[in-house]
């Protein structure tokens, strides 16, 4: 059975989930992206991406993923064909990976950034990483280059930080700079080491 030490690590777009994964990988823990996952599934679908979205949205060998995103995220029937066609493959993948890390006995974390939404994983604990909506706006625009407009756009297509932050189980904060973001990773591998010798 999948899952069984997994934990969920979440959050929101331009929250810094993909900093606090290599933070907390540098710790010792274990990480499954989703991520990159997702990403080698779509580029090895470039003929059903070509059928379902149409030529231009393939350079090459792999699929343009911000022309893609710009579709996806402005047309909800656009992202529920994307999402239906990716999720199945992207859990198959996941749950292989998760048994593998389930035999070594301790907590390791999967990179889901949809977890909240879609709500497709038997995984009974989670941690988000928190940044207030304002700081995430401003770090998605600056990041991304994108319009305030298209930012909040992007933004709205989750599910809201704070709501994010009220069902996690342990929430990593985002909010100053990466000194204390270093701080708040060490913090949260101690508490699940802690957590875990306590259980042994």
């Amino acid at each position: 059975m999948a899952f069984r030490y997994a934990i969920a690590l979440s959050g929101g777009i331009a929250t810094g989930k993909s900093t606090v994964a290599s933070l907390l990988a540098l710790n010792g823990m274990r990480v499954i992206d989703a991520d990159s996952i997702s990403h080698d599934i779509l580029d090895a679908s470039t003929e059903w991406v070509k059928e379902n979205f149409g030529d231009e949205f393939v350079d090459g060998s792999k699929v343009d993923r911000e022309k893609l995103g710009n579709i996806v995220f402005s047309n909800t029937k656009a992202r529920k064909k994307l999402e239906e066609f990716l999720h199945p493959k992207i859990r198959q993948e996941i749950e292989k990976r998760s048994i593998k890390q389930d035999s070594f006995n301790f907590p390791y974390l999967i990179d889901i950034p949809l977890f909240f939404e879609n709500d497709a994983y038997d995984i009974k604990e989670s941690v988000v990483v928190y940044t207030p909506k304002e700081i995430q706006l401003e770090r998605f625009m600056k990041r991304n280059g994108y319009s305030k407009e298209e930012s909040l756009k992007r933004i709205a297509s989750q599910m809201d930080i704070e709501e994010k932050k009220k069902r996690a189980t342990w929430v990593i904060d985002n909010s100053k700079d990466l000194k204390h973001l270093q701080r708040e990773c060490e913090e949260f591998v101690e508490k699940i080491k802690v957590k875990y010798l306590e259980k042994k």
